[in-house]
């Protein structure tokens, strides 16, 4: 299985109750097949939010159920390696 790592930034906050925690960098980890493993949300004004198999979903939202990723769009240009994920994971 190959595994792949993305970080992408997004500008926009959320428009919900939780807007305030503003513009955050999402991580993902993938298998082959561009599904979501493990997902990190890493906002500026708020918490971190980890999501896997063992924590798919809380009460703030919730790991990616898209089949692929990259389906839509070629993810490349946010492409990092796992020791970079692994520590902001870890964090």
């Amino acid at each position: 299985m190959t595994t792949r790592y993305f970080r992408r930034r997004w500008d926009d906050a959320r428009s919900d109750q939780w807007s305030s925690w503003g513009p955050s960098w999402w991580l993902f980890e993938t298998n082959a097949a561009g599904q979501v493993l493990r997902q990190l949300e890493v906002y500026e004004d708020g918490p971190a939010l980890h999501y896997d198999d063992l924590n798919p979903k809380d009460r703030y939202g919730g790991r990616s159920t898209v089949a692929c990723l990259w389906e839509l769009e070629d993810w490349s240009e946010w492409e990092i390696d796992k020791e970079s994920f692994e520590a902001l994971w870890d964090a």
